[in-house]
């Protein structure tokens, strides 16, 4: 396949892009760099069949490079994830999210592209009913960043509406793995792994029973794969384990793959952190023919691993 990536310079973008070239796919990446790596793509810059777009995807020229390109699919990873930056500035969260995606989306149009694969969250879930939260659940977005991510599933679906482009939302639990940046809310994996390996303290919020549903890079973007194909078209689903695992045992688990002290200092709750989550991931499993293979000692042992050698 020819595969547009946006956001390809990114933490789950740029292993994306690794897997599709290294079975054989022509992939073009978009991405301007705000928050992506370049040296994530030092290994895809190495093959004739990539070429890099350094481009904003509310660019008018991203809707001229996929005519021009005419990918058989899109996958939309670009985005603004901070959910604290997206209350304090939900104007820019829109922008980058709504319009980036609606920009996107008309690019796929302009380019006669079969499909597009999306980059939900766990957050338009909101406080769910349901832990692991069913691929049926209901939304209830409680943050500008929820709101902007739930808005780009419906522009999905007018598009599919109006001209047929098909489309698959994956949404993400935790991703956790090699290339995740530690700064930002959005990688509690690489700020305790990055923490560790240095000596800085470490901290967990609350009194360590807050549980999160973390899945290992690699199941993710074996995920995007499968959804390229033909399978789970016009459907949403979760990409997670299902298994709750609690701050203080992966502080543990962590600790133990960096042979460091397990002793972590700890705070005050933070205000609107949900004390649980989980997804169910059988739909997945069923529509796309995905399952979650890497337990999380696993791939906590080969985040480490890359850690310690990470380009600083």
């Amino acid at each position: 396949m020819r595969v547009l990536v946006t956001g390809g310079a990114g933490f789950i973008g740029s292993n994306l892009v690794d897997r599709l070239l290294a079975e054989g796919h022509d992939v073009a990446v978009v991405d301007d760099f705000s928050s992506g790596r370049r040296d994530n793509l030092a290994e895809a810059a190495t093959h004739d069949r990539f070429r890099l777009h350094e481009l904003d995807v509310r660019d008018p020229a991203v809707i001229a490079l996929a005519a021009e390109l005419r990918p058989e699919v899109i996958c939309h990873l670009a985005a603004q994830i901070s959910v604290r930056k997206s209350v304090a500035d939900p104007v820019h969260d829109a922008s980058v999210n709504v319009q980036g995606t609606a920009s996107v989306l008309t690019a796929a149009r302009e380019g006669n592209v079969r499909k597009v694969v999306f980059a939900s969250s766990v957050a338009v879930y909101g406080r769910p009913a349901t832990i692991p939260v069913p691929g049926d659940a209901a939304t209830d977005p409680r943050s500008p960043y929820a709101a902007s991510k739930l808005s780009g599933e419906t522009y999905l679906a007018t598009f599919r509406a109006l001209y047929g482009i098909e489309y698959t939302t994956l949404v993400l639990s935790n991703v956790y793995g090699p290339r995740q940046s530690p700064e930002g809310e959005a990688g509690v994996v690489a700020i305790f792994t990055d923490g560790l390996l240095s000596g800085t303290p470490t901290v967990l919020y609350g009194d360590g029973t807050q549980t999160r549903d973390y899945i290992y890079v690699e199941d993710v973007v074996d995920g995007f794969v499968k959804a390229c194909g033909a399978d789970g078209n016009g459907r949403r689903f979760n990409l997670g384990t299902g298994i709750q695992t609690t701050d203080r045992k992966l502080h543990s688990l962590i600790a133990d793959a960096a042979n460091a002290q397990d002793k972590p200092g700890f705070a005050p709750p933070r205000v609107g952190d949900l004390p649980a989550m989980a997804v169910d991931p059988v739909p997945a499993c069923d529509g796309l023919g995905w399952q979650p293979r890497t337990d999380l000692a696993t791939g906590l042992k080969n985040t480490v691993k890359w850690a310690v050698r990470r380009p600083r």
